[in-house]
């Protein structure tokens, strides 16, 4: 007998069973409107019985073999009407194993379109003259991707690679570095940040470090007046300047570069494939297209990596400067909230400033429980932080007023910063030592970990308080300021969407992560690198790319396999 358990007057009752002739597992479905589960179950099980027609097997019988895969057509039977667990599971892991590989090919065909590039001539000693030139020394991992980027430029085809680094690793550094090296080679070069903040941030960091050596940086944004655009449309275009810095305006209609040789992306997950082409196409000339480095601070483990930006190489800088601050984090919870506002008034009197952060724009009936950031702000100036000079800001404040209240609070003319995770890039005051972050429990650790990155970038002691109840989760976070290992934590315990602090992301990997199993994308990982590797499986790889280019057919038209 089986049916839905429900509890009713103190009672567990079954809604509506129904008694089974004999033991068996039956599957259930998402309810079609109209149409009994038990007469959907009957259509699909007389679509089985045409599985071998119409589901020809997909996966090499060699490959199959060493990975101890079942064959299609009893995976795709025991997944509906399984004849046992075991059966299931089998049935499951080759369907998982099979959607991962040819996801992994899929990408790495659009990205393999024979398209050239543009080779530079860079010679063996150009590192060390960056880094002489460079305010402080590199870390050893600084160096080693530096030099895989340097490597990927001398090549004739376009590199694309992946810089993914925790918060304070360098990364901007790197990406000068290639900047400088490109101008120096006679091309132009691009560089898309997400937000107006992280790009005129990224200018004015240029305009001290590039700049003094004869490079010309420009910024271009989507808020110009028509003037300022047609003079920096010209600048541009006439190759005036040798670094175009800006946000999605970089894509925009009238906008045409002068040998772009070098296009540079940040905070790589706030983008899309797409976009990145975009940019890149814009740049082609002749048949050749320009180098990519994108970046990101998101620390996402390694394997997951490769299937999120399986299009890109991956170098990972997992090295902290010397001197950085590491910083301390408590949870607090809701009874101790009154002698936070006490610390938090001390460090003020001390001269430093803080961060407020908070989940909500506005109040929400459906989440009363949930902090937002208007109400707190109204909340706080009148009450616990009175008299201290408070600012607000949010995602959908107006360009301007986001602008004013950020650079107030940079000069030190606030206090105390209230937000949304707004503030999560692109913000650097090195005076803020101090971070608040209203329902942490909310957020996934990664995301939690990318906004604490806000503080600590000074030489101060740094705090970071999440308000909400101890958990074993938001403990991981008071342990460690690894964000690699938060990511991987974040990944066993809510799935891969809170890497980004969304679901959305993670709705997408769903197919991937059956059964949570992160062990079978590396499997898949090194199944696809054997058969690119090894000439005697270039059989099984043609077989395994054609697959994936079946099922992208609409995104691989252009792809020739070879």
């Amino acid at each position: 007998m089986w049916g839905r358990v429900t509890e009713k007057n103190g009672r567990r009752v079954m809604l509506n069973p129904q008694r089974l002739s004999q033991a068996q597992i039956l599957p259930v479905y998402r309810a079609v409107p109209g149409m009994p589960a038990k007469t959907l179950r009957q259509v699909m099980a007389l679509a089985l019985e045409q599985v071998d027609d119409c589901c020809p097997e997909t996966l090499p019988q060699g490959l199959r073999l060493r990975h101890r895969l079942c064959e299609m057509n009893f995976a795709i039977r025991q997944a509906h009407f399984p004849t046992c667990m075991e059966n299931l599971r089998i049935a499951r892991r080759r369907l998982a194993f099979e959607n991962m590989l040819l996801y992994q090919a899929g990408v790495g065909l659009m990205r393999r379109r024979g398209e050239k590039g543009y080779p530079m001539p860079l010679d063996g000693e150009i590192e060390n003259r960056f880094w002489q030139i460079m305010p402080f020394p590199p870390t050893a991992a600084q160096r080693r991707v530096l030099g895989e980027i340097y490597q990927d430029m001398r090549q004739n085809r376009p590199m694309s690679r992946l810089v993914q680094g925790d918060v304070g690793c360098g990364k901007t550094a790197l990406a000068f570095g290639a900047l400088w090296a490109a101008v120096g080679c006679g091309f132009q070069c691009a560089m898309m940040a997400p937000t107006e903040i992280l790009a005129r941030q990224h200018w004015e960091s240029a305009q001290k470090i590039l700049a003094p050596l004869g490079i010309r940086c420009g910024l271009l944004l989507g808020g110009m007046r028509a003037a300022q655009r047609r003079a920096a449309l010209a600048a541009i275009a006439g190759g005036e300047w040798q670094v175009v810095i800006g946000t999605h305006a970089l894509l925009s209609e009238g906008v045409n570069y002068h040998r772009l040789g070098l296009v540079v992306t940040d905070e790589q997950h706030r983008f899309g494939v797409r976009q990145r082409s975009l940019l890149q196409r814009k740049g082609e000339s002749a048949g050749a297209a320009p180098h990519v480095l994108v970046m990101s601070a998101t620390p996402i483990p390694r394997t997951l990596a490769l299937i999120l930006y399986g299009d890109l190489d991956i170098s990972v800088v997992d090295e902290l400067p010397p001197g950085r601050t590491p910083v301390a984090t408590r949870i607090v919870p809701e009874e101790k909230r009154a002698d936070l506002y006490g610390f938090l008034r001390r460090e003020i009197a001390a001269g430093r400033q803080a961060y407020i952060v908070c989940p909500l724009v506005e109040d929400s009936e459906a989440l009363e429980d949930v902090k937002s950031a208007t109400a707190q702000y109204q909340t706080l100036t009148a009450g616990p932080l009175a008299g201290l000079r408070v600012g607000l800001t949010y995602g959908k404040q107006s360009g301007d007023e986001k602008e004013r209240t950020l650079n107030a609070f940079a000069r030190g003319e606030l206090d105390v910063l209230v937000s949304t995770t707004v503030i999560e890039v692109g913000v650097n005051v090195p005076n803020a030592t101090l971070m608040l972050i209203e329902n942490a429990d909310r957020y996934g650790l990664s995301q939690l970990h990318q906004l604490r990155g806000r503080v600590g970038r000074g030489t101060a002691a740094s705090w970071c308080f999440l308000l909400a109840e101890p958990s074993e989760r938001l403990r991981t976070l008071t342990q460690t300021n690894d964000g690699f290992a938060i990511a991987q934590k974040d990944l066993e315990l809510r799935g891969p969407g809170d890497l980004f602090g969304t679901r959305q992301h993670g709705e997408a990997m769903a197919g991937f992560l059956m059964d949570g199993d992160v062990r079978l994308l590396e499997e898949t990982s090194r199944c696809l690198k054997e058969l690119r590797e090894n000439p005697a499986l270039s059989q099984e790889r043609r077989q395994v790319e054609e697959a994936a280019a079946r099922l992208f057919h609409d995104k691989i038209r252009d792809v020739a396999l070879n």
